[in-house]
């Protein structure tokens, strides 16, 4: 299949610095733009009248459905558009196109059985993730409207990724930015001009994902799309779903598993604290996923580039994006981390007026994210695996931090310590995760190399400027 290609070619020709830059700043830019979906939500309900701060912690149970919801999209889409992107370093633009319409299947079969389950059994789940009686009501309206957007929340962002994933790093900016402004916009209005509280911040949230989604389908049918979503490759073919799977369990792992840390800990808080320390997570995962934007930004934005070049045989310009995506992630993640540990209240008065609320947050945010100072360089690994496809390592490392780690860790430190040790969780799985993910990138890496001079993998490109 024979195809202008000038667009994608750049990710294994373009200087690499430059290149890197074009790529990230677009992908951080969204980043930040879809972080504000919640964020915001969260920033007006935190500041409702009356109720805000119990209505804050009832949207905050709400997080794992929508974490769960969030992880299906990653499966197809993350597991999906860097298998994309090697093919089109390949000059493979059928096969790229067929692993599109795969993971566009996978997505709505993903709505579908979500939508049901969840519209079905949203009260028992909410319970079970720490919800109260003080706080279900809140907690029930927000996800029961959520979830009619479901297949718009999950092709927005799962399709989204087969955009950057061919070097349209502004367009995919763009599908995230027309729906977070609309949403910014419509918040205020159905919060408090027409007076729906929690469930106005559903509303405009599932109209803003609705016309992120539009955007993005009618970019991917479209001539602009080096590769086209086609209605014949939207059918299921196992020998795709094989490979997608493979490499998009990682990363539903890691945000599937966030949804599980959140019942924990929400369970936990709810149990040796109450309320108000369950709203306190609710805050604190805010600022995390804050924090975590320009290293999920500039990793989602250079992944592109090391899976063209890996699928190219351009070795030096694999190990050259890595290690300048290392330095970044890291250098981005400790100084955002670092004021969170020696300023919290910078971050903890954005979310609450509640000045109770705000204190007990300051109080255990230093503890909290301790650890995450050095937490940029498990980011730069985690993708790197992804990119070169990976799958074991990288289904490992997401299992390590969350599930073998911090999961245990927090149902048994509090036993000792009392409420303090879930927050105390955190930071001793983060330093062990990353310290472990560092070791074992570095001796995957070198083999990966290794292969793919003995595999004569080395493309023509190879010692172009980088």
């Amino acid at each position: 299949m024979q195809k202008d290609s000038g667009r994608d070619e750049r990710l294994g020709s373009a200087p690499l610095g430059r290149l890197m830059v074009s790529m990230a700043l677009p992908s951080v830019a969204a980043q930040l733009i879809n972080i504000l979906y919640n964020i915001v939500d969260r920033i007006y309900i935190g500041h409702i009248a009356d109720y805000g701060d119990v209505a804050l912690t009832g949207v905050g149970v709400t997080f794992p459905i929508i974490m769960l919801i969030s992880a299906f999209s990653a499966f197809a889409g993350m597991g999906g558009a860097p298998l994309a992107s090697i093919e089109l370093g390949r000059k493979d633009y059928g096969r790229a196109e067929r692993i599109l319409g795969n993971s566009a299947g996978l997505i709505l079969l993903f709505a579908a059985v979500l939508t049901a389950f969840f519209s079905v059994f949203k009260r028992p789940v909410l319970y079970a993730f720490g919800a109260s009686d003080a706080t279900i009501g809140y907690a029930e309206g927000y996800i029961g409207i959520y979830l009619a957007g479901t297949l718009f929340v999950q092709a927005a962002l799962g399709l989204n990724t087969f955009i950057s994933g061919q070097g349209e790093a502004k367009t995919a900016m763009l599908s995230v930015l027309i729906g977070a402004v609309l949403n910014i916009c419509l918040d205020p209005v159905f919060i408090f001009v027409l007076g729906l509280g929690v469930k106005g911040a559903a509303i405009a949230t599932v109209i803003s994902q609705a016309v992120s989604a539009v955007w993005v389908v009618q970019f991917l049918v479209s001539e602009k799309s080096v590769i086209r979503l086609r209605r014949k490759n939207i059918r299921l073919q196992p020998e795709y779903i094989g490979r997608i799977a493979a490499l998009g369990v990682s990363p539903f792992i890691m945000q599937s598993t966030e949804s599980l840390v959140s019942v924990t800990l929400n369970t936990g808080l709810q149990k040796y604290g109450g309320d108000l320390y369950v709203g306190t997570m609710a805050i604190l995962s805010s600022i995390m996923q804050f924090i975590g934007i320009p290293a999920q930004g500039v990793t989602q934005g250079v992944q592109p580039i090391i899976s063209y070049n890996y699928g190219a045989g351009n070795k030096e310009r694999v190990k050259g994006t890595f290690f300048r995506l290392v330095i970044v992630t890291f250098s981005s993640m400790f100084i955002l981390s670092g004021i969170a540990v020696v300023a919290p209240g910078l971050y903890a008065g954005i979310f609450t007026n509640n000045r109770q609320l705000a204190e007990l947050t300051a109080e255990v945010m230093p503890v909290y994210f301790l650890g995450f100072l050095f937490f940029g360089i498990q980011s730069a690994c985690q993708s790197t695996f992804v990119a070169l496809g990976q799958a074991k390592v990288s289904v490992f490392i997401a299992l390590l931090r969350k599930v073998i780690l911090l999961i245990p860790l927090a149902v048994i430190l509090p036993r000792f310590m009392g409420v303090m040790g879930i927050y105390r969780a955190e930071p001793i799985a983060d330093i062990i995760s990353v310290t472990t993910a560092g070791t074992l990138f570095f001796i995957t890496f070198k083999k990966i190399l290794r292969d793919m001079d003995k595999s004569g993998m080395i493309g023509e490109n190879e010692g172009k400027e980088m």
